[in-house]
């Protein structure tokens, strides 16, 4: 049975991150600090669009619908209540109804990935994800999806928020465009994960994506890595 009593669970052996909120990262002189990234989950780890599409035609077979190619925008249900505005309460009840989000599919190299990142040597990874207002099912069925694909012992790598802002870390990799909050200056760079419905946009220097788990995601941990003595 999953407890879910408090939503931050953290290894002893590492630091939290919402612990450094207000004071400083920096190691002492000579060694390296843990380079600390938060993965988001749904549409990155988890194919939210796929299984949204998927649930919403099999509910409603005689509504129209959106074609993965054809999302734009990151809220579904806004694009959807474009269509016909009844189709926004609809498409919302989808993810609110029971075994949504545990039935998930992975996305393809998601969990392979991360798995990998998570066994780096100076590296912390967290599951950083926000839970939907109406929280009947969707925080039990988050960390039950992660127990389900990723092991009982990454449980206690997920952070449960409504704003990533106030997360300290290096970087965050999440599909949504936008993410704002109380910190107007998060301490980690967003690195936009590209789904269906963000794959359009166009970024501006020196923002940058990651495509897919296919793609050199080493490569972005690697540059936001500092020799010893040098971190600030």
């Amino acid at each position: 049975m999953i407890l879910l009593s408090c939503f931050l669970h953290l290894r002893p052996r590492r630091c939290s991150p919402l612990a450094q909120l207000g004071r400083g990262l920096g190691p002492s002189a000579g060694s390296r600090r843990a380079l600390r990234v938060l993965v988001d989950m749904d549409g990155v780890l988890a194919d939210f669009e796929g299984g949204f599409l998927k649930k919403f035609r099999a509910r409603y077979p005689d509504k129209p619908y959106i074609a993965l190619e054809d999302r734009r925008g990151f809220w579904v249900s806004e694009q959807y209540g474009r269509l016909e505005p009844e189709l926004s309460e609809k498409a919302i009840s989808i993810w609110e109804s029971k075994n949504f989000f545990i039935e998930l599919d992975p996305l393809p190299g998601a969990v392979e990935a991360v798995k990998q990142m998570a066994n780096l040597a100076d590296t912390d990874v967290f599951i950083c994800t926000s839970p939907i207002k109406k929280y009947r099912y969707c925080p039990y069925e988050k960390y039950a999806w992660v127990e389900k694909h990723f092991g009982p012992e990454f449980l206690e790598q997920i952070v449960l928020t409504r704003d990533k802002t106030v997360v300290s870390a290096d970087l965050l990799i999440d599909d949504r465009p936008d993410i704002i909050g109380a910190e107007q200056n998060p301490s980690w760079e967003h690195v936009l994960f590209t789904a269906c419905h963000n794959k359009h946009l166009q970024l501006k220097p020196p923002s940058r994506r990651l495509h897919s788990w296919a793609d050199d995601w080493k490569a972005i941990l690697d540059s936001k890595r500092l020799p010893p003595g040098q971190a600030t």
